[in-house]
């Protein structure tokens, strides 16, 4: 359970860091100005959070097969497009809202007895 707790952990700061790279690039962060870039508060928020989540990454990869921890980090896929729509006002296509849908059948069913969606 404590795995599985690690994993929720680390999907959702692959979420923060995306939110952080929307607001790095909504500030102008950028390769056109690399010096205004490296001194971005989201942009360097960003790194700071993806090198955080690598360490976990590998610690849940220590007690649990690739195969099992990999397909829920898909769920990124639903929750970054989520917090785009609540945090940026973005909207949704029903295709995209579909295509959610899918990814989480396609998780349950890739996640086999070891997911946490298959008891």
């Amino acid at each position: 359970m404590i795995a599985y707790l690690k994993l929720a952990g680390f999907l959702l700061m692959i979420v923060a860091g995306q939110i952080c790279f929307k607001k790095a690039a909504l500030s102008g962060a950028g390769l056109d100005n690399i010096f205004h870039s490296l001194l971005n508060k989201w942009l360097l928020g960003a790194f700071v959070i993806y090198g955080a989540a690598t360490f976990i990454w590998v610690t849940i990869l220590r007690t649990m097969p690739l195969s099992t921890a990999y397909p829920f980090i898909a769920l990124g896929f639903l929750l970054v497009p989520l917090a785009g729509v609540l945090l940026f006002g973005e909207h949704l296509t029903a295709t995209q809202w579909i295509g959610s849908g899918l990814i989480v059948i396609g998780i349950v069913l890739a996640g086999g007895a070891g997911s946490p969606f298959n008891g």
